[in-house]
């Protein structure tokens, strides 16, 4: 078997995080005997440098026409005095709506090893495994009317416009209940029902498809996005998965990012379409570029899950999450991670260490 990847960097540490994470493809895809065509393209910060727009029609063709796309983090304070419209992160919005990756996937699992990194206490955080689903295409990012008009006094007005249509919540319903089946088989549905219709609309649906669509194995509960930021802090591990909005989703999921020590350990999956989408959820982390310091686990993590959702090479995956949790359990620490006890390494040494657990374990 083989699988097309496009592998599109990003900017800041993306290029130096993703050096890692191909590695480790590489080798699982030798140990496993499949095989991998990579192509690289540029997004972000580094495409509106070198084509003055942050997504140009070849990459997207590229991602089109690939099995999977392994992204980076894009932009930075270079480009944040740009229009809106043409900023870096502008990709990435772009690219989930040509692909249609309407549900994004962040598991938010603690190790053990870093329980103590987390800046909740240890009984609090210990045990922590929830999945954030957040739909991905739909609601304030992409509403419409918006944009920021002058008023006839002089001052002006910004809009972005919350929409969701009954379809666009079935589907990620569905993604939320079949997940769940293969968890703990319990669902928290985000809202703000109380105070705004389009997320009364959306309890509604979710309810329905609750009842009807043949999920009564799982628990359904519903909780306002404000009891749930609370809830998330004061006992995580009461979640299992949680499906919500566009917006309450992005915010959700990396307060939970915080849980596990740090946000430069969470990877992300986003499917939906015929070709699946896989990132680290951290940004581009300029202060730290080309310095050897970034965290490439996240990104590790994201090659497992591509393995995993996209080519059904589950040994593959189960290997790769083994071997960082072994690297973790001997006390190797980047500095986002690190504490008093920890062995510190750099981004590189990180990612051979994780290559060298992959060749000792058992496949």
């Amino acid at each position: 078997m083989n699988y097309k990847i496009a592998v599109l960097p990003g900017d800041g540490i993306g290029p130096e995080v993703m050096r890692e994470g191909i590695e480790v493809l590489k080798q699982v895809a030798k140990l496993y005997n499949f095989g991998i065509e990579l192509e690289e393209g540029i997004v972000g910060g580094a495409s509106i440098d070198a084509h003055g727009k942050p997504l140009v029609d070849s990459v997207l063709n590229l991602a089109k026409q690939s099995d999977a796309v392994m992204l980076g983090a894009m932009g930075g304070p270079k480009w944040d005095g740009m229009d809106y419209s043409i900023r870096p992160e502008r990709a990435l919005l772009g690219l989930r709506q040509e692909l249609g990756l309407f549900a994004n996937l962040r598991p938010v699992k603690l190790f053990t090893a870093l329980a103590s990194a987390s800046t909740l206490k240890r009984e609090v955080v210990e045990g922590t495994d929830l999945l954030v689903v957040r739909e991905l295409t739909g609601g304030i990012y992409f509403g419409q009317p918006k944009g920021i008009t002058q008023l006839p006094d002089g001052t002006e007005r910004g809009v972005n416009t919350e929409v969701y249509t009954t379809p666009e919540i079935e589907r990620i319903a569905h993604v939320a209940f079949q997940a769940a089946l293969k968890r703990r088989k319990k669902v928290t549905s985000v809202d703000k029902a109380n105070v705004l219709e389009v997320t009364e609309l959306w309890r509604k649906v979710v309810t329905r498809i609750h009842k009807n669509e043949g999920y009564a194995g799982v628990t359904l509960e519903h909780i306002l996005v404000d009891n749930c930021a609370m809830q998330l802090i004061r006992n995580p591990k009461q979640f299992d998965v949680v499906v919500t909005t566009n917006m309450f989703g992005d915010i959700l999921s990396d307060e939970a990012a915080m849980l596990t020590g740090s946000i430069g350990m969470l990877p992300s999956a986003s499917l939906g379409g015929k070709v699946g989408m896989y990132e680290p959820v951290h940004g581009t982390a300029p202060d730290i570029m080309g310095q050897d310091k970034a965290n490439p686990l996240a990104t590790i993590l994201s090659v497992a899950m591509m393995l995993r959702h996209s080519f059904d090479q589950v040994a593959a995956a189960d290997r790769i999450e083994t071997a960082v949790e072994a690297v973790l359990n001997e006390g190797y620490r980047t500095a986002d991670i690190q504490e008093p006890s920890g062995k510190l390494v750099g981004c590189r040494q990180m990612g051979q260490l994780v290559r060298d657990k992959i060749d000792k374990l058992k496949g």
